[in-house]
Order: C-alpha cells, then structure tokens, then sequence
C-alpha cells in the first residue's frame, strides 16, 4: 500500500534537498553515476535516507548536523610501487 500524500511529501522534500544541500546532491549523484539509478530511484533513496536521519534526531533528541548525515566518501589512498 502506498500513501500518496506521504509520497508527494517526500518527492518534494528530496528535490528540494538535491538543490540546497551539497551533502544531499552528493548522495543523489552518487546513486545516479555509481549505482545506475534513474532520477526518481535516486530521488527515492535519498528520501528514503532522510526519513531514517529524521527517525534518528527524534529518537535520540538530537539536532540535525548535515556533516554527520552525510559525511564525506573515503577515498582509497593509491598504492605507489
């Protein structure tokens, strides 16, 4: 069963995201060019994401920090021979 309202909610949240977050863009374009999502697939994660970070600030009582939601990716450091 899906919720509509809850549906449209989350698509707007995410756009929204995408376009004023870096850490949020990261993570979309992440999903669209590592991962082969489409735009809506992506944009369904990311919702998906911020959802749970929203689940953890209420549970924990906690303000929302960009930086802890998305933190930066760890790049492997290259060997030299």
């Amino acid at each position: 069963m899906k919720n509509n309202r809850l549906n449209h909610a989350g698509y707007l949240w995410a756009f929204s995201a995408i376009t004023a977050s870096p850490g949020a863009k990261a993570h979309y374009r992440r999903r669209r060019d590592d991962h082969g999502d489409w735009h809506a697939a992506g944009q369904r994660n990311l919702f998906n994401r911020m959802l749970g970070q929203l689940h953890h600030c209420f549970k924990n009582r906690r303000l929302f920090d960009e930086h802890t939601a998305f933190p930066a990716p760890q790049v492997p450091a290259l060997a030299v021979a």
